[in-house]
């Protein structure tokens, strides 16, 4: 018997060449030489970060200079991956490093240099040192005298000089004890006189024999200091003492 031979079509030619491409492509594929596939046959893009096995990218595959500023994440850069001696002086950018940057007890005496500190770099501290009494600060004393008068209205004097000289006069308010006033807040407690600026005050703290008009007055009140004067008001020991405070304006 004969048995007949298909027929040729267009059906037959398509899916014949389908196949040879098929397993064609497969052998070429599965026969490619090692190290065949270089940069030059890779797509630009092609290979994506899912495409990175972890840890393919390591140090030695880094060019020099390639992670710059821009490239870095946030807190990227932890103290632990910082070296011993990397953060030099000339990494520091002016103004880095701020009193609450610097622990306690790190600034040792022999941390610092020769002439380190100076008058200059003590200014605010110690400015009545270089000359008068800065604006707001309080100079603080106490005051005592008294005598024996033979005979009413007979008067003792006393001088006070400020430790440090104010830039004017001040304006001067003689208080009998326990007394305050507008620019005169009292004691504090009895150790610590208080005056607002530009005011002296002179508070009485105990007194004896004193005239009843003028017990206690000041004279000759400058920017170095001032005089008190305490008057008798009758024979007999008299006195008076206290407390002072003046404060620059």
């Amino acid at each position: 018997m004969r048995i007949p031979s298909p027929k040729l079509n267009y059906a037959n030619v398509i899916a014949t060449i389908a196949l040879f491409v098929a397993l064609g492509g497969a052998a070429i594929a599965a026969g490619l030489p090692k190290n065949s596939v270089g940069p030059k046959q890779l797509k630009r893009g092609a290979v994506t970060a899912p495409k990175l096995k972890r840890g393919a990218v390591t140090a030695g595959k880094i060019a020099p200079k390639a992670v710059v500023a821009g490239k870095l994440g946030a807190n990227a850069v932890l103290p632990g991956n910082l070296g011993n001696g990397v953060v030099t002086t000339s990494k520091l950018s002016d103004g880095a490093v701020i009193a609450s940057k610097i622990k306690n007890g790190v600034v040792t005496t022999n941390k610092l240099n020769n002439e380190a500190v100076t008058l200059a770099k003590l200014a605010d501290d110690v400015a009545p040192l270089l000359g008068t009494l800065k604006s707001g600060q309080t100079l603080r004393g106490v005051f005592d005298l008294g005598s024996t008068a033979d005979a009413a209205a007979e008067t003792t004097r006393s001088a006070v000089s400020f430790q440090f000289p104010l830039l004017s006069p001040p304006t001067v308010t003689v208080l009998n004890k326990g007394e305050t006033s507008a620019n005169c807040g009292g004691l504090g407690g009895g150790a610590t006189p208080a005056a607002t600026g530009g005011n002296l005050c002179v508070y009485i703290t105990e007194a004896a024999n004193l005239d009843d008009t003028a017990p206690l007055t000041a004279e000759n009140n400058t920017r170095l200091g001032f005089g008190l004067v305490a008057k008798a008001k009758a024979t007999g020991d008299y006195y008076a003492y206290g407390q002072w405070a003046v404060t620059a304006p």
